[in-house]
């Protein structure tokens, strides 16, 4: 099924297209799409594409999708997976700049405004991108990127390389700088591997205001660590000539992958594939303070890491307030 619809609206557009992927999210769709209509400066297009939802969400989609303001398609088929539906979504549209917005996230009104006009101020740029609030199903602010990600303006590689990347509702591409088909259809991982590959490409230009929501709930792909160990590590793999890396380097920055990786396992409580991982290689520690308070970490009963959680979720609500939608 395919719909699409034409508006005209006075509000400042951007040659930028936006495409939603969307998958079970029926609870969420709706503000996702509504935060994409609230913004300052208005896509050229949208295309929603849902990817054989078992749920409410098409019928959802359909009726919101009336009050776009915008150019906007809908296409509802069978289930192909993330990286397949960005892929016919970016050959679905045109225009100067590309993004997209998972059917759970939010951005908030400045955003497209922000990220275009980034970009715009940097050539040399393909990726603009920032900081996120990370919120509940309740739209409750659990945490924020602000408090712990040293992204970094420029060459991102050796951030990358430690597997910090951008989360994907904060990024906005250079449309020229991609492929034909930018996400890997192999990948459970959709965004890492493109990562790598435009950073050999061209600067990641870093706005540090937070302008973007990325909800954590039960579905999400990131909260299962050991799929995002091995999908990252099989990207630097596959990446690892275009970022020219020899052998010897690629097996360095993979063994302080896995040291991340296992300090992750750790603080969700997971002590056994924590101690585990990290025992394949101890060389990943980038020294000896790291690796101490690693073990320190183990020592610490599961309770007191859960509660510490609970006091840094309730840090963050405290701090950021409502989310300022």
């Amino acid at each position: 099924m395919e719909i699409s619809t034409q508006h005209h609206a006075a509000e400042a557009t951007a040659d930028i297209s936006v495409v939603v992927p969307s998958y079970n999210h029926a609870r969420f769709v709706a503000q996702t799409l509504r935060s994409i209509f609230r913004q300052t400066l208005r896509p050229r297009a949208l295309v929603v594409i849902d990817d054989g939802s078992r749920d409410e969400s098409p019928q959802i989609i359909e009726r919101t999708l009336q009050d776009c303001p915008c150019p906007c398609t809908f296409i509802a088929r069978e289930n192909r997976g993330l990286a397949a539906t960005l892929n016919e979504g970016f050959a679905r549209t045109s225009g100067e700049y590309f993004a997209y917005l998972g059917s759970d996230d939010l951005w908030l009104p400045e955003f497209l405004a922000a990220r275009v006009w980034l970009l715009a101020a940097r050539p040399r740029a393909v990726v603009a991108y920032g900081g996120a609030y990370s919120i509940d199903e309740r739209d409750r602010i659990i945490d924020c990127t602000s408090d712990w990600a040293r992204y970094v303006d420029g060459d991102a590689r050796p951030m990358l390389l430690t597997t910090l990347a951008p989360l994907s509702p904060t990024v906005v591409y250079r449309r020229a700088a991609l492929p034909a088909q930018p996400w890997n259809e192999g990948a459970r991982l959709e965004d890492y591997e493109l990562y790598l590959r435009l950073s050999a490409a061209g600067e990641f230009a870093f706005d540090p205001r937070v302008l973007s929501a990325w909800r954590q709930h039960g579905r999400n792909t990131s909260l299962d660590l050991k799929l995002m160990l091995d999908e990252r590590l099989a990207a630097q793999a596959r990446a690892a000539a275009e970022l020219g890396l020899s052998a010897q380097e690629l097996a360095q920055h993979q063994a302080r992958a896995r040291f991340r990786s296992a300090q992750e396992f750790m603080r969700q409580g997971h002590k056994r594939a924590a101690l585990k991982l990290f025992l394949t290689d101890p060389r990943g520690a980038p020294g000896a303070g790291e690796a101490v308070r690693f073990f320190a970490g183990l020592l610490l009963p599961h309770t007191l890491l859960r509660r510490r959680k609970q006091r840094m979720r309730q840090r963050a609500a405290a701090r950021y307030g409502a989310l300022p939608l």
